[in-house]
Formats: structure tokens, sequence, C-alpha cells
């Protein structure tokens, strides 16, 4: 409940007006058999008069109580909706400033149950809070205490009951608890295995995998039914139990009352508000044990929300840092990285200079930590050893706004958001004119398709970017890494899905038009670094040879296999030359 404290500050008028709405309900549910005890006695002694006063305060008692309610509800779910609102923005928020590392360590699936599934139940829980589980209490006290003072010879009936009741209550709960936390659990590989499927929906349909898919579902399916069903037996213990408990207590003081008649004669005219004490008592423990149930459900959840919000970002940015470098140099000093997971270093004591305005190409097998090495340079990761510097400034000493405005980074796997293709373009640059739309897409070789669409800049870009091919979805995102021209861009394989002829015209558009950008490509084919003024050879981590073209031909054996193998698969046809 910690972290709900300062959102219940900004609904302190909500929560107080819950309360008193509370009170007033609880009083009329307990005043209402006091008063009907009244007037049984009154009909006993003929005493019209107090028959009418008292059989008035019942319908007053029964309205107020309606009116109550109604506010209660209204209050309660202002206030679970508000609160649930703001929590969910912030949890959202905070999980923008996540590294890569921590999403991997939480996973995506995980972090849209939390965000929707964990949250519904918070709210759930938000209105128990306000509605019931404060209401609760009283009503409980309140008939037990009042059940005692109507048949006070009898005070260990109700005591008995709701001893009964508790040992019951708590070996239910204790095993709830377990099931709840399991299902939470179920939910994310439910949620993880639906998105994986069908983000990878091509691979499935391409190597019908669809009833292997299916069977693995339907595996995770079967054990969250097997767990629902655990909980509904369990919930469905409650309800006879307690209803068994109270009706023979209820059974018992009836006999009793019944055999004492002669002796306690009053003891007739308050049996019926006796057994609706202990009715509402009764109903009271049950709700209240729902309303546990739920609550303890909702805590579940939102020590998963806790989870997050308490999460520290692997890659922390000082507020106070400084502003951007003015020139793209970059500079590793023996740097070396470990994934957080990892057993043994993706990079191995890297150093290398690169100077403004430069372009450098990465080359290397598969595995040899090209990727990686792209990613320490915007600081998606830190590396565990050495220093990075960008024009003479340790990484670490800029800021994060700053560092976004000078490193821009187009990934491999092109990534559009659903909606316009100018609002794609403008993640580059808030502000990009018309103008400057242009220009980008003539750089990225994207303007000759998105001139041919009539709203041009305004074209629909669908949900995951269906409406795309895969060399329009990397000539966009090229596009959108280019237009707010930073100092350093980086193009992870970003070309791959281009073909020859698009893949030269992209290169000569950024070396004319982006001169002073430093460049840092990687690439599987030698045939897009060729012209790079600087190629760094990597394998199996490590910096093993860098230069020209020209001089790695001569110097480095792995870069002459490299360039060898790729040669002779041009001339099979096998990659485009």
């Amino acid at each position: 409940m910690q972290i709900l404290k300062p959102h219940f500050k900004k609904y302190r008028k909500e929560i107080i007006l819950a309360v008193i709405t509370i009170l007033v309900s609880a009083f009329a549910t307990l005043w209402q058999p006091r008063l009907l005890e009244n007037i049984q006695k009154a009909i006993l002694a003929d005493n019209h008069d107090t028959v009418l006063r008292d059989g008035i305060g019942l319908v007053v008692l029964g309205l107020l109580a309606i009116i109550a309610g109604i506010f209660n509800v209204y209050y309660a779910a202002k206030i679970a909706q508000g609160i649930t609102s703001d929590l969910r923005e912030e949890t959202y928020a905070k999980i923008q400033s996540f590294s890569f590392g921590n999403i991997e360590k939480f996973s995506s699936g995980s972090l849209v149950v939390r965000l929707i599934n964990d949250m519904n139940q918070v709210m759930n829980m938000m209105m128990i809070l306000f509605m019931q589980l404060l209401r609760m209490p009283i009503i409980l006290i309140g008939s037990f205490v009042l059940s005692i003072v109507t048949i006070p010879h009898y005070w260990w009936a109700p005591v008995l009951m709701l001893a009964l009741m508790m040992g019951v209550g708590f070996i239910v709960i204790q095993n709830m608890n377990q099931l709840f936390a399991k299902f939470q659990k179920y939910m994310d590989k439910i949620s993880t295995r639906v998105k994986e499927n069908l983000q990878g929906v091509r691979v499935v349909k391409s190597f019908n995998q669809g009833e292997n898919e299916i069977k693995r579902f339907n595996k995770t399916s079967d054990s969250l039914n097997e767990l629902n069903i655990k909980i509904g037996y369990w919930i469905s213990t409650i309800m006879p139990a307690f209803m068994l408990i109270a009706y023979l207590v209820i059974a018992l003081v009836v006999f009793l009352v019944g055999r004492s008649a002669n002796l306690n004669p009053t003891d007739v005219a308050v049996v019926s508000p006796y057994v609706s004490y202990i009715l509402t008592l009764l109903f009271a423990i049950l709700i209240g044990g729902f309303v546990i149930m739920n609550f303890t459900r909702g805590m579940v959840s939102l020590r998963r929300i806790k989870e997050v919000l308490d999460t520290e970002p692997d890659v922390q940015f000082n507020p106070n840092a400084s502003a951007a470098p003015e020139k793209g140099s970059i500079e590793f000093d023996n740097v070396s990285f470990t994934y957080p997971d990892g057993d043994k270093p993706t990079l191995k004591n890297i150093s290398f200079k690169v100077k403004p305005g430069e372009m450098v190409g990465i080359v290397g097998a598969t595995g040899s930590g090209k990727s990686t090495l792209a990613q320490l340079i915007p600081r998606l990761y830190d590396p565990t050893e050495g220093m990075i510097k960008i024009g003479v400034k340790d990484l670490k000493t800029i800021g994060e706004k700053a560092l976004r405005n000078t490193v821009s980074m187009v990934l491999q796997k092109a990534i559009l958001f659903s909606g316009t293709i100018a609002s794609n373009l403008r993640q580059g640059k808030e502000d990009a004119t018309d103008y400057e739309l242009k220009r980008a897409s003539e750089i990225a070789q994207a303007q000759e398709f998105v001139g041919q669409y009539p709203d041009e800049f305004d074209h629909e870009v669908e949900e995951r970017s269906a409406n795309f091919s895969g060399g329009q979805k990397q000539r966009l995102s090229i596009a959108r890494g280019v237009i707010g021209q930073p100092p350093i861009l980086i193009l992870d394989d970003s070309t791959s899905a281009l073909d020859a002829k698009s893949e030269k015209l992209v290169q000569e558009a950024l070396e004319h038009d982006l001169k002073d950008t430093t460049t840092v490509i990687i690439a599987e084919k030698i045939v897009s670094v060729m012209n790079a003024d600087k190629i760094l050879v990597l394998d199996d981590g490590k910096l093993v040879a860098e230069g020209t073209h020209e001089e790695l031909l001569k110097t480095s054996p792995i870069y002459q296999d490299i360039y060898r193998t790729q040669k002779a698969k041009e001339k099979r046809g096998e990659i485009d030359e």
C-alpha cells in the first residue's frame, strides 16, 4: 500500500466523503433490527404510538441506507478509477526509463499483463476498500456486540460462530494466497505466448507450425484452467461452511430460548432481532471473506506493480549532466561488456577512435559482438569495464536528452508505430517541417513510394506497419534516424532488406547530405562498408583488426576470409553484388 499513499492525498476529499457514507450506511444497517425489536415489544404491549413512530423510523433508515449506498459507490468508483489511472501512467513512465536489460528481465509480455490485468485487479481492490472493506468491520463488530446485548445470557453463541468461521476462513485464505500468486504467473506466460505467436505469425505459417503452437498454447491454457478450478473449489467451500455454522448456532439458540421461555418470557420478543443480528453477522463474514480474497488478489497485483516501480534502471542519467558535445567523435577505451545474465564477456578490451564526420564500418561473424558494440554508443547498456567518450566527453556525463539528440540509431528490425508516416518520422525530430520530412525521405530513398500516395506523409501506418514491405519499413526507419541531422548516426544492418541499387543510393545520399555526421555502419556484407574511412573487424568479442578496405585485405586474415567467402557467394548468385 506504500506506493498508493501519494495518490491517496490527491483524492483526500473523495476519500473523506466515501468514509462518511460508509459510516451512515453501516449505522442504518445495524439500527434497523433494534427498531424492529422495539416495534415487536410495542405490539405485545398494544402501544400504537411506538409502533407508528418506530415504523416511520425504519422507513427513514432504509431510505438513508439507499442514498448513502449510492453516494458511496460514486465516490469509491471515482477514487478507484482515478488512482488506478494515475498508477498506470506512473508505471508506464517508469517502464519508459528502463534499459534493454530491465525490459529483458521482466519480459515485455509480463509488463503488458502488469499494466492491464494487474491494474484492473488494483482498481477492483480500491473499489472493495472504499465500499466493503471499511464497512465490514463496523457491521461485523456492531452486529456481534448487539447480538450479545439483545440476549446477554447466550453471549457464547456468536463467539462460537465467529471462532469457527475465522478458523475456516484462515485455512481458505492461506491457500488462496498461493493460488492467486500462481495465477498471475500463468497470466504472464499466456500473454507472452500469444504475443510471440502473433508477432511471429509469418514464421508460424511459413513452417506450418500452427498445430504445434496450438498445442503449446493449450498446455498453458489448461494449466491456467486447472488453477482456476482449484480457486473455484476453495471459493465454493466458504458459503456452505459459513451458512452451516450460522444456522446451527441459530437453531441452537432458538431451541434454548424455547426451553427457557417460561423463565425468560422477554426472550421470545427478541428472537427475531437476535436472528437478524446473527444473519447480519453471517453475511458480514461471508462478504468479508470474499472481500479479503479479492483484496488479497489485488495486493498480489500491487506487489507486482511495486516490483516495477522499485526497479532502478540499469542505465542511470544524471539530471545535472552536461550538454551535448559539439563534435561527433567516438572513443572506446579498453571497453568490456557482459550481459546481466551472461556468464562470459560479449566484448573484451575494445579500444578505437573515430574522428568527427568519419564513416566507420563494423564487420565480423554472427555473434562477434557488432550490435552489442553499437548499443553501447547511445547508452542502451553501460560497459562493464572501460570508458566510452563522445566529443571528448565521458558518455556517463552527458544528459539523456542531449545524448538522444547526439546519437541516432537505426535498427535492423524496422519498427513503425500505428499512426501516419509523418508521426513516425517526427519521432526523430518532434518539430520537423514538411521540407525536413521530404529531405529525410529522399536521403533514405523513401520518397519514391511516399510520393505516390495521394496523402503523402499523412498516409496511414497500420498496426505493426502491415501495409508496408520490409524494404519500405527500413527506408522509413532510416529517414526517421537522419531527419534530426544527428552528429552520430548508427546503422545496425539497417539496409539488409534493400536491394543493392537502393543501398548504394542511400550510402551516396548519406555521404553527400550528412558530411559532418559520424556514421557507424554495422553490416554482414563487406560491400556495404567498402568505402568507409575505417573498418573495424570483430571476432569473438575482440577487435582483431582496423583499417581501410584495402589495408585489411593485406593485413587481416579474418577480413580476407570473410571477403573471399562473400565473393564466392556473389559469383554463385547467393548475395547481391
